[in-house]
């Protein structure tokens, strides 16, 4: 039998229809940058996810980008991330002339460590001291929320803006205080991906920004447009970062079936979890299972840790077993980040985790036949 990573025809066939429609008005319309297709995605995404505004943008990475320009983040600034993430969380706070600084991650959730962070802040490297730390990124990871209330609370007692790398979790909640939001919705922006791995997937790059400023979302439309507005007259110096109506026409087709299939991974999760209960290997927590909320987890991916990796990952390979690396190497040890003074040892929860996980298939199309393979092969059955 063989079982990919992820297998998107499946997801094609049951929507294919609806989709060549919409693709079909785009080409009669022949509008293809921005337009009504893509205003109504963005309406239709802010009120998913809770926020006010959502402006769409041409990929996550760029999300990250524009949302670090609107909030004028600029070289002597310094931003707060996890070293355990996708390059582009960090690649994005470089190219804003930034510094990462970084704090290790929880390894419940893999998501950054509120207590982490506000050591980093108390006591930040002595080559970062004359750095002014602007802002925060935290990331949730997999599909479930970071602990967005402790860094809330930071961010409000040293002043930091707060960036919610959302790229993997598009409606995940969390149990806040103040009742249950949704990822994105929290900070003071969040940013969206949606490459076609994602659980909200299009038919090639594409992001959103959200946010509940006014005043936010209408510099961020700006910025997506060389920092135009109205056309030809430039108030500020933004880029090209526009959404495609094709891609927009797509996404709204596929929103509409997004919590079913989130509800899908949920149920391939728990298949999972079952199976590999006492086994060698540890299968991730849902830490708001139980709160009271649907979308406790959304499973962008289902990670587990093993000991065991490489033996495990030839032997998913011989056996035609899809199977990931999410992240082989922390991002505090990339070599092109190596001149900010980063080494072995300083974030140990975050290089055990890139030692240690792997990535299954959990997409919705994946059957319990599927499943039960992926698991007899992983237990060496």
């Amino acid at each position: 039998m063989k079982v990919p990573l992820l297998d998107l025809k499946g997801q094609y066939s049951n929507i294919r229809e609806e989709v060549r429609r919409v693709i079909d008005e785009v080409c009669d319309s022949q509008y293809f940058i921005l337009g009504p297709k893509v205003e109504t995605f963005e309406k239709n995404t802010a009120g998913y996810c809770g926020a006010r505004h959502a402006v769409g943008v041409s990929s996550g990475t760029d999300a990250l980008l524009i949302a670090l320009m609107a909030l004028d983040i600029k070289p002597g600034d310094a931003v707060i991330t996890t070293p355990y993430s996708f390059f582009a969380t960090v690649g994005s706070i470089v190219r804003a002339g930034a510094t990462p600084v970084f704090a290790d991650i929880d390894p419940v959730t893999f998501n950054i460590d509120p207590v982490k962070v506000r050591e980093i802040i108390r006591n930040p490297p002595q080559r970062f001291k004359k750095l002014k730390i602007k802002a925060m990124i935290p990331v949730h990871l997999y599909g479930q929320a970071a602990d967005m209330d402790p860094l809330m609370d930071i961010a409000k007692e040293y002043g930091l803006k707060v960036i919610e790398d959302a790229a993997q979790a598009i409606g995940s909640e969390y149990p806040s205080k103040k009742g249950t939001v949704r990822a994105g919705a929290i900070g003071d922006m969040g940013c969206f991906s949606f490459f076609p791995s994602k659980n909200l997937g299009g038919f090639g790059d594409g992001g959103l920004v959200t946010t509940n400023n006014q005043s936010l979302a209408e510099k961020l439309v700006k910025l997506r447009n060389h920092g135009s507005h109205p056309k030809y007259y430039h108030s500020l110096i933004g880029g090209n970062f526009r959404l495609d109506a094709l891609q927009a026409a797509v996404l709204n087709v596929k929103l509409k079936y997004l919590e079913s299939w989130h509800e899908s991974r949920r149920t391939n999760a728990g298949r999972y979890d079952a199976a590999l209960k006492g086994s060698h290997i540890s299968t991730p927590k849902a830490v708001y299972a139980g709160r009271g909320i649907r979308n406790y987890h959304i499973y962008n991916q289902y990670v587990v840790r093993v000991k065991d990796r490489d033996d495990l990952i030839n032997r998913m390979r011989a056996a035609d077993i899809g199977c990931e690396i999410y992240y082989p190497v922390p991002l505090h040890l990339q070599e092109c980040f190596k001149h900010f003074g980063y080494r072995e040892g300083d974030f140990p929860e975050s290089e055990k985790a890139a030692r240690e996980t792997l990535a299954l298939s959990i997409y919705p199309e994946l059957t319990s036949e599927m499943q039960e393979y992926v698991v007899k092969t992983l237990k060496g059955c």
